[in-house]
């Protein structure tokens, strides 16, 4: 907790006061344009790889980056989430990243240490369909190939789901809306997006 204290003296004595206008005017209401769908792994932070501040993304984490399929006996905060960003804040853009060394992934590949969370396996049942989308091996991934190409078809199947999610689909229709899957590495900090038109992940720069 020490190190969490200090963090949060920086932020009241350095960091705020020089933000002290935009968090007042973030105080009354927010308009991010984007939602940012992505795993709770502690390395993932968006706002250190975008470069954004507050007031700029709405994110959803959860294991495993799921969108779950729209079930109405079953309610999740993820697809509550999508629902209020999408209907209420009308962002424009929906983002869903995966990551490299998913352990959410490599837990629907080997289910063994899974005994004693019987609600994490429950919730990996949504990430099935990531095998049936896995990717072709990247000589790039070295030894992580194999987990890589699953990380990535989860990427493509979170993404099948999301368009089916009601909220999306109507402003799909609508042309108010843009989905993109993004595949983050950790070791290099790179992003590959996933072309739609190609069937397959590409830089997301250039």
């Amino acid at each position: 907790m020490h190190r969490l204290l200090e963090g949060y003296q920086r932020f009241q004595t350095e960091v705020f006061p020089q933000k002290r206008q935009q968090f007042h005017l973030l105080a009354e209401s927010q308009a991010p344009e984007y939602l940012f769908i992505t795993c709770s792994d502690s390395r993932i932070v968006p706002d250190l790889i975008l470069g954004t501040g507050p007031g700029d993304l709405f994110i959803s984490r959860c294991i495993g980056n799921v969108v779950p399929v729209e079930d109405h006996s079953e309610m999740d905060g993820t697809t509550a989430t999508i629902e209020y960003a999408v209907e209420a804040l009308k962002v424009r853009h929906v983002i869903l990243c995966g990551h490299s060394d998913c352990g959410a992934l490599k837990a629907a590949i080997d289910r063994k240490n899974l005994e004693n969370l019987p609600k994490a396996r429950r919730w990996l049942q949504h990430v099935e369909a990531a095998f049936s989308h896995r990717q072709p091996l990247n000589p790039a991934d070295g030894e992580s190939a194999e987990l890589a190409s699953v990380i990535r078809g989860n990427v493509v199947a979170q993404l099948k789901n999301l368009r089916e999610q009601p909220a999306v689909a109507r402003a799909l229709v609508h042309g108010r809306l843009s989905v993109h899957g993004w595949y983050y590495d950790i070791l290099t900090g790179r992003i590959e997006r996933y072309d739609e038109t190609e069937r397959k992940f590409l830089p997301l720069m250039g």
